[in-house]
């Protein structure tokens, strides 16, 4: 399983990696396998403001569809074109490469502080084994 040691994790198994006061997050290796084949990313949280662990869009698999969460509070600057249906159309890059080119979106970090309280690699390991 792939953990990058340079990100931080939820519990509900989005990763965030911090660049300034920004933000690109996706969800990890571990979900993406447990969600199987993606089929469809929906973000339509662009422009909006929310607050950490706010839903923040969905990922829909062949068997389910799950929530995605925002990991710190933020605005949601952009919506990775390569899944977006409108552009790339290729939802299933998070099962190829969910730390590359399968990011979901990109914010503005609003409540920097909230960094601390998210897991690193190692707590995350731990989590899902």
């Amino acid at each position: 399983m792939n953990i990058p040691n340079d990100l931080k994790y939820t519990k509900d198994h989005e990763w965030i990696k911090i660049e300034g006061d920004t933000g690109i997050v996706g969800i990890t290796d571990f979900a993406q396998s447990e969600l199987g084949e993606i089929v469809y990313v929906e973000v339509d949280t662009v422009g909006d403001e929310l607050e950490k662990d706010e839903v923040f869009g969905t990922v829909e698999a062949v068997k389910t569809t799950s929530d995605l969460f925002i990991p710190v509070s933020g605005e949601i600057l952009e919506f990775n074109p390569e899944l977006d249906e409108d552009d790339g159309d290729n939802p299933g890059a998070i099962n190829e490469d969910p730390y590359g080119k399968g990011w979901i979106v990109k914010i503005k970090i609003t409540s920097p502080e909230q960094v601390n309280e998210l897991l690193d690699s190692e707590a995350y390991e731990k989590l899902i084994s």
